[in-house]
Order: C-alpha cells, then sequence, then structure tokens
C-alpha cells in the first residue's frame, strides 16, 4: 500500500491543523497533475478521516505487477587475448616442482596481452563483437557500465572511451560509468544494470555491461595466476537468465589481501593465504545470508523445506584458479552438513563425515582434513554443477572482473538448451579488499529452437574453438613481453613494439600513447585484411527499432557479419 498523508476534518480545527490539511490538499493537486493515484483514506486502510496517495514507485499489493519480467542477461560476448603460454611448460622455465601450476593451481593455459593491448582496447573488443555479433543498434543501448580494476587514467573513464563506438549512431544519452573493486566491480556493474531496468529510471531500452581486466604479477609465486579477457553482457527484460529477485547474500569488509597502492605498476601487493582465507570467509557468509533469503520466500508461499546445495542446478565461482573453485564447492557441502539438524551420515554425500560434526567454520579454512574430506564427498557434485565452467578459466586464466562471467559462458557454451532450461544458477563473486555476493539466475523453461535461450547457446558454441585456434608461445617469449609490459607501462610518447599479426580479425589494439599520455586505437580487419588506417568510423550494423519504455522489448535479430570498424582515441588530438 502507498505512503498515507491524512489530517483530520474537524470543524474546530486550529490553524496548525489548518495550514498542514492546506499543505496537503496542494501535495495531493499537485500529485493528481502528475498522474498520481489519490484515494479517500476509506479506500485505502481503514477509516481513515482524510486521504492517501500512492506514492511513485510504490510496490503494488502483488509485488510484481509493476515490475519488467524477468530481468536478466539477455546475449553474452567474450574476449581473450590470442596468444597463450603452457602452464607445465611454465613449471620447467620457472624451475618449480612438476605439477605446481598444472595440479596445485588446476591450471593449464595461461592467455596473456602484449603491450598491444590494454584495457580500452579490451573492451572496445568485446563491445563491438557483441553488437555486431547480434545485430544490435547502438541506439538501442541506454545504460553502459565498466567493471575494471585496470585502471590506466584516474580520471577519464573506460566507459567514455567505448562511446566512441556510438559517435555515429549520434547515441550519446547512455547513463552508467566505471565501477571499481578488485573482482567485483563486474558484479557491481551488472547489478547496476538489473536495478536500473527494474527502476523508474528506465527508459526501455538495453542496458550494457562490460568487465574486463589484464591480471599480471610481478616475477614469483602468483606469476602463474595472470590472465586476461574481457565479457560483455546484454541486459534487458524477458531474459533466457533471470535474476532470482531479492535472492542475493552479501558480505563486505575491510582487508588487504590484494591491492594496488603503486599507481605506476600494474602489479598487486599480494597476502596470498590472507586472500584465501577472505575468500572462503566470505563464501560462508554469503552463502548463509543467501539461504537465509531463499527460506522467508520459502515460508511465505508455504514451503516448508531447507535450501541445499541440491537446489541449484549449476554453481559457477569466481575462479583466481580452478583448484580453488574445487575447494569452494567442497566449502559449499561443508556448510550444508553443518547447518542440517540431521545429517544421513551411513549414506549419500555426507557418508562417513561425521567425525567433522563439531567443526567451526572459522577453524577449517586450512584444515587439510575437513577439506580432503569434504572434495572427495563433493566430488559427484562438482564433475555435475561446476566443472564445466571452468574451461576458460583453466585455458586462459584468471581474467578478475570478467572471470566469474568467463565461467557462465563456458557453462553455457558446453551445454544444450535443454540441459539448461528450468535450473537456477548459483553465482559466487569475489573481489579483494574485500566484497563478496552469492546469487541465484533461473534459466527460462523455453528450449525450443530459435528460442532466446537457444541463440544464446548458439552464440557460444565456438568457444572452445576459439581458444584452440591461439598461437602458444615458449615461456621465454612470454617471460620477455610482461618485461617490456613493465617497462613500459604509462609511458608517454609511446609506440607499442607487440606484433599486429598475431592478434584476433577484428580485435582493438593500441598504436600510440602522445605526449599527454591520450592513447590512439585501430581495429584489425575482421576479414583477415590486415589492420585498416582510415578515419573514425564506427558501426553501422542492422538498424533496429528503439523500444518505447511502455513496450516489449524487441527481440534480438540472428547473427550477421558487420562492417568495419576502424581508428578511434581515448581524447581529442
Amino acid at each position: 500500500m502507498g505512503t498515507v498523508l491524512s489530517f483530520r476534518a474537524d470543524s474546530s480545527e486550529r490553524r496548525s491543523d489548518y495550514i498542514a490539511r492546506t499543505r496537503t490538499s496542494h501535495l495531493i493537486a499537485e500529485a493528481r497533475k502528475s498522474g498520481v493515484e489519490v484515494r479517500r483514506g476509506a479506500e485505502a486502510n481503514g477509516p481513515v478521516a482524510g486521504r492517501c496517495l500512492k506514492m511513485p514507485g510504490s510496490v503494488p499489493a502483488s509485488g510484481e505487477a509493476t515490475w519488467p519480467k524477468d530481468v536478466g542477461i539477455i546475449a553474452l560476448e567474450v574476449y581473450f587475448p590470442s596468444q597463450y603460454v603452457e602452464q607445465e611448460e611454465l613449471e620447467q622455465f620457472d624451475g618449480v616442482a612438476a605439477g605446481k601450476y598444472t595440479v596445485g593451481l588446476g591450471q593449464t593455459r595461461m592467455g596473456f596481452c602484449s603491450d598491444r593491448e590494454d584495457i580500452n582496447s579490451l573492451c572496445l573488443t568485446v563491445v563491438q563483437r557483441l553488437m555486431e555479433r547480434n545485430c544490435l543498434s547502438y541506439e538501442s543501448i541506454g545504460r553502459l557500465e565498466v567493471g575494471t580494476e585496470t585502471i590506466i587514467d584516474k580520471s577519464k573513464s573506460v566507459k567514455t572511451v567505448i562511446m566512441q563506438l556510438f559517435e555515429e549512431s549520434g547515441n550519446t544519452d547512455v547513463e552508467g560509468i566505471d565501477t571499481t573493486n578488485a573482482c567485483y566491480g563486474g558484479t557491481a556493474a551488472l547489478f547496476n544494470a538489473v536495478n536500473w531496468v527494474e527502476s523508474s529510471s528506465w527508459d526501455g531500452r538495453y542496458a550494457l555491461v562490460v568487465a574486463g581486466d589484464i591480471a599480471v604479477y610481478a616475477t614469483g609465486s602468483a606469476r602463474p595466476t595472470g590472465g586476461a579477457g574481457a565479457v560483455a553482457m546484454l541486459v534487458g527484460p524477458n531474459a533466457p537468465l533471470a535474476f532470482d529477485r531479492g535472492l542475493r547474500g552479501t558480505h563486505m569488509q575491510h582487508a588487504y589481501d590484494f591491492y594496488k597502492p603503486d599507481m605506476e605498476s600494474e602489479y598487486p601487493v599480494v597476502d596470498g593465504k590472507l586472500s584465501i582465507q577472505c575468500y572462503l570467509s566470505a563464501l560462508d557468509r554469503c552463502y548463509t545470508v543467501y539461504r537465509n533469503k531463499v527460506h522467508s520466500q520459502w515460508q511465505k508461499e508455504g514451503i516448508d523445506k531447507r535450501f541445499k546445495m541440491d537446489d541449484f542446478g549449476y554453481m559457477i565461482f569466481h575462479s583466481p584458479y580452478c583448484k580453488l573453485v574445487q575447494k569452494s564447492l567442497a566449502r559449499l557441502v561443508l556448510n550444508d552438513f553443518l547447518s542440517d539438524p540431521n545429517p544421513n551420515t551411513e549414506g549419500g554425500i555426507f557418508s562417513g563425515l561425521e567425525a567433522f560434526r563439531e567443526v567451526k567454520p572459522e577453524e577449517t579454512y586450512f584444515d587439510r582434513d575437513v577439506e580432503k574430506a569434504f572434495m572427495k564427498a563433493s566430488m559427484k557434485m562438482f564433475e555435475q554443477k561446476t566443472k564445466a565452467s571452468l574451461l576458460i578459466s583453466n585455458q586462459n586464466g584468471n581474467m578478475y572482473t570478467p572471470s566469474v562471467y568467463g565461467c557462465l559462458a563456458s557453462l553455457i557454451a558446453q551445454h544444450s538448451p535443454q540441459q539448461l532450461s528450468g535450473h537456477r544458477i548459483g553465482v559466487f563473486s569475489y573481489g579483494s579488499g574485500f566484497a563478496a555476493t552469492l546469487y541465484s539466475i533461473r534459466v527460462t523453461q523455453d528450449a525450443t529452437p530459435g528460442s532466446a535461450l537457444d541463440k544464446l547457446v548458439g552464440s557460444l558454441s565456438d568457444l572452445q574453438l576459439r581458444l584452440d585456434s591461439r598461437k602458444k608461445v615458449s615461456p621465454a617469449v612470454f617471460t620477455e613481453n610482461m618485461k617490456l609490459r613493465e617497462e613500459t607501462h604509462h609511458l608517454a610518447n609511446y609506440t607499442p613494439q607487440g606484433s599486429v599479426d598475431d592478434l584476433f580479425p577484428g580485435t582493438w589494439y593500441l598504436t600510440h600513447v602522445d605526449e599527454k599520455h591520450r592513447r590512439q586505437y585501430t581495429r584489425r580487419s575482421a576479414n583477415e585484411d590486415g589492420p585498416l588506417e582510415a578515419g573514425l568510423l564506427t558501426s553501422t550494423t542492422a538498424t533496429e527499432h528503439i523500444p518505447s519504455p511502455v513496450k516489449k522489448m524487441p527481440r534480438i535479430p540472428g547473427n550477421a557479419a558487420g562492417p568495419e570498424v576502424v581508428a578511434i582515441s581515448n581524447g581529442e588530438h
């Protein structure tokens, strides 16, 4: 029910009452002019001798009637670098024990960028690919937000650089800006996009979310946990991947587990043990809050049961490295075990775990016995619900903000629409410092040919082929590239030295940084005819109706090849 404004209509009203009544009458008149519903008190909650305003944004009795339906991810595009190094060869090159990176971390390959690519070029590439592959017009985007921790300018946002893709369309009415907190920025940007579509600010157009980063480390034990890439997500109603409304478990806390205080360097300061503890403690707390919110919803619906991991069809995680993800799934099973008042230790997933009944979660972050027991108990669940999501993480490494959304793309790419339809996907996002949320996505029931889900799955079906088409380089070449990036990071009046021929067709790359640190970019031809060197030109792909705020979002057309786009910059010249 709306906010109630009332006054008494006694004949003996005092002057102060009269003034209050007059002000209220003026408010009611203004509300009527604005189209706000005004009702007599008797029509509201009980016999109020006055009037009731249903304020803008008030939730109706149904709780959902005025919200767009099934807001979530409609389309998704992934970009990763065109070159990689084998982790097994890196073990030998670094002189560490065999299996330290491949078994201990669970990593196979690591993608990396030369000095030709930076955060701006990654995001330009993934945005244009999403727009072209889905035949979207730039006029159809009403919000664009970037989540990144790769900072190359302390003032100018990556989002403003991407806006150059919009110039030919004339669309400058695009809300959103950059969002930063380690690996959590992409999730914060995604939440902001969903909230915008569900708010009174929404004008009926799509929101576009970009998560991108270049994860590099100084020589040492952390270097093999690097990677790079970007993910772009189109957000709107009637989505095949819809957010569960009201089901987010968030935990935020201060810690120096991973941070980047040196503005002259790409490298972070990392406390590895503390970072793992923060990650696992955040997972525990987020899962507890999430379950409590599910239980509250179920109680209102008359459902009497406890939420457990079996209620997720799939579960994906932010992935600094794959072995941590496997341990994290085991951690959630530990949480289920400890919260179950009567766990069955004679059979099923909890079989043989009675010895751990009294453990305290906060004392088990580095308990090898607990870890081994619950990893063994959850192995089948890991194979069914999580393993497929680690394709990009295993083959490309940690992408920071896009990491968990690369896991989402990997999961979708390796399942059919029929296998995904109707399932609930649990998503755990973590960013050091630290911020974390566990939330869930509901996959649409419609898996028919040509459906939104079918199109989404089809758009990612080439993921493995794209990973396999990358160029393998030696650890020595990889190390040379890291040294070059270290020496040239943030240089002015600099022309990159990396090869353009090694880039994927259609990739944006850095051509020059002038004396004022203004960056210039060019796009390699998508038709593999070599880089294009013309003036500013942005996409003119198939025009699409700009949806009205009161109309249903338009269906995304099928894939079509878009025209070439060339030479833009991040500043005036």
